[in-house]
C-alpha cells in the first residue's frame, strides 16, 4: 500500500543533514512494509535486520560500538556487503536492544556515509532505558494507521484522491461522486486505517475477517500492556483501554475517570492516560478556552477528550457488528456520532504529529477542534448527518472572528455564508482549501447561512 510518509522518507535520504532515521508509530501500522518498500524503490539493496526475530543480532553490538565494526559482522551475519550510500541500513524492532539503539548515536558522529533506518514501536522506544536513547543524534518520523486518502489509493480510488486534491473552487462535487465517495467512506469507518484488515477486506470482500483481523491486533496490545508496562500500572492501563468506548458513547466525550469504574481518581489513572497516549494507541484533544498561538500553552491538561488511534480498532474494541455499521446511516450516528469525530480526529492527527486541541466556553458553546496553521487558528465543528445547524461555531465566530469558520459533515463541499463545509470524506483538505480557493471571507456581522444554503437541506 503506497503511504503518503514515502515522499519524507525521500527527502530524508537526499537531506545534506541526515541523521540516522527512528520510525516509530504503534504495532501494525505499516512501519515494516514501508521501510523496505523504500529501500527497494530508493536503494540498490537493502541489509534488513530483525531484533525481535533473531535474537542473536544482539550479541553484534556487545563490545565496542564502531560502526565500520558493525558494518563488518552485519555484512557477514546476512553474506551481503553493506555499502555506504548505495544500501539501506534497515534495524527493525529495534527497542529489542538498547545497544543496537545505542548504536545510532555512533551511525551518526562517525560514520554519516552509512544510511540506517530504525524501526519500533513506541511502546518499546518508550520502555527502553534512557541511558539507551541517542538523544540528538537522530531524525524521527511517525507513521499513522492509513488516512481516508491513503485507503483511496489502497482500494484503486486514486483518481478520486487526485480530483479532491485539486479542488480550487467551493462548490459541490457532482452527486455521482459525492454518493460513491461517501460509499467508500462508510467501508473505511469499518476497516479502519491498520494495513492488514484492510488488506484483507480488499482482497476478499470479507468484513468479517477484516474484524477477525482487527481483534487480533487488540489481542496484540493487551499483550504488549503486559511486556512494557510497569506491572503496578499494568490493571488500570487495560481498565482505561476498554473504557475509550464508553467515554466516546457519552453526548459529552469530556474523557472522565467516574467512567472508568465508580471508584476511579485522577490521581490513580492519570499515568495510565499518559502511558497510552505515549504508546500512540489513543490520541488526546486538550481544552482551550482562549484560541492563542501557541494552543498548547492554553490548553487545560486536565480536560481532554480521548480518542482510539483507529476508528477501524473502535468499532473491533465496541464490539459492533459491522454488518449493523454498514446498513444506511447507523455508522454516521452510533454512539452519538462517537465514529465520525474520532474518524476526524484520526485524520488531523496523522497531519499535525497528533497534536489536538478543543474549545468550550462555560458551558455555553463547544468547537470540536482547533487547528493552528499559516498564523491563524481555523475551527472545526464536526456533524454525524446532513444537520446544518451550527450554534457553537457561530459563537465561536461572533468571539474571535476568525477568518472561515469550517464543518465537517455529510453534506457535499459548499459554503453556507460564513461557514465552509467539508464533505467528511475530504476532511484531510482541512483547513488548506479555505486558503487555496476563492472562499469568501464574510465578516462575523454576516448571517450565517445563506437562504439558497438553507433552502437546500430544508
Amino acid at each position: 500500500m503506497k503511504r503518503d510518509l514515502a515522499a519524507k522518507l525521500l527527502e530524508w535520504k537526499g537531506s545534506p543533514h541526515r541523521k540516522p532515521l527512528l520510525l516509530q508509530g504503534a504495532r501494525q501500522v505499516g512501519k515494516t512494509w514501508l521501510l523496505r518498500s523504500f529501500g527497494k524503490l530508493a536503494y540498490q539493496k537493502v541489509a534488513y535486520f530483525n531484533f525481535e526475530e533473531d535474537r542473536g543480532l544482539d550479541q553484534l553490538f556487545e563490545g565496542k560500538l564502531d560502526p565500520e565494526r558493525l558494518v563488518r559482522m552485519l555484512s557477514l551475519s546476512i553474506g551481503q556487503a553493506i555499502e555506504p550510500e548505495t544500501t539501506l541500513i534497515v534495524f527493525d524492532e529495534i527497542q529489542e536492544s538498547n545497544r543496537a539503539l545505542s548504536s545510532l548515536k555512533y551511525f551518526q558522529e562517525k560514520a554519516g556515509q552509512y544510511h540506517v533506518a530504525a524501526a519500533g514501536s513506541l511502546l518499546g522506544i518508550m520502555a527502553s532505558r534512557p541511558a539507551s536513547f541517542p538523544v540528538g543524534k537522530v531524525d524521527f518520523l511517525r507513521l499513522y494507521p492509513l488516512s481516508f486518502f491513503e485507503f483511496l489509493d489502497a482500494s484503486g480510488e486514486s483518481a478520486l484522491r487526485r480530483m479532491l486534491q485539486e479542488l480550487r473552487e467551493v462548490e459541490p462535487l457532482p452527486d455521482m461522486f459525492h454518493a460513491r465517495l461517501i460509499e467508500l467512506l462508510r467501508i473505511y469507518y469499518v476497516t479502519g486505517g491498520m494495513p492488514e484488515p484492510v488488506r484483507i477486506f480488499l482482497e476478499t470482500n470479507d468484513i468479517e475477517r477484516s474484524r477477525e483481523a482487527q481483534r487480533s491486533i487488540l489481542t496484540s496490545y493487551l499483550l504488549d500492556f503486559s511486556k512494557h508496562a510497569p506491572n503496578r500500572d499494568i490493571p488500570r492501563i487495560t481498565e482505561v483501554w476498554r473504557s475509550i468506548p464508553v467515554q466516546l458513547a457519552r453526548e459529552n466525550r469530556r474523557f472522565t475517570y467516574r467512567s472508568i469504574n465508580d471508584r476511579a481518581r485522577g490521581r490513580e489513572y492519570a499515568d495510565a492516560v499518559s502511558w497510552l497516549e505515549e504508546a500512540g494507541l489513543i490520541l488526546r484533544a486538550f481544552r482551550v478556552s482562549v484560541p492563542r498561538h501557541p494552543l498548547a500553552s492554553y490548553a487545560n491538561r486536565d480536560a481532554f477528550k480521548a480518542y482510539l488511534l483507529d476508528i477501524g480498532l473502535l468499532g473491533a474494541l465496541s464490539e459492533l457488528p459491522p454488518q449493523t455499521l454498514l446498513k444506511a446511516d447507523r455508522l454516521f450516528t452510533e454512539f452519538h456520532g462517537a465514529f465520525v469525530e474520532n474518524y476526524v480526529a484520526q485524520q488531523i492527527a496523522s497531519r499535525s504529529s497528533g497534536e489536538l486541541a478543543y474549545w468550550a466556553s462555560e458551558g455555553k458553546a463547544e468547537v470540536d477542534f482547533l487547528y493552528a496553521s499559516a498564523g491563524d487558528i481555523f475551527p472545526l465543528e464536526v456533524k454525524a448527518g446532513v444537520n446544518p445547524k451550527s450554534r457553537s461555531l457561530r459563537v465561536y465566530g461572533d468571539a474571535y472572528s476568525p477568518p472561515i469558520l469550517s464543518r465537517a459533515s455529510l453534506l457535499n463541499l459548499r459554503q453556507d455564508g460564513r461557514i465552509l463545509n467539508y464533505p467528511l470524506y475530504a476532511i484531510s483538505l482541512f483547513p488548506d482549501l479555505a486558503g487555496k480557493s476563492r472562499v469568501k471571507k464574510i465578516s462575523a456581522s454576516a448571517p450565517p447561512y445563506s437562504a439558497t444554503g438553507m433552502n437546500r437541506t430544508s
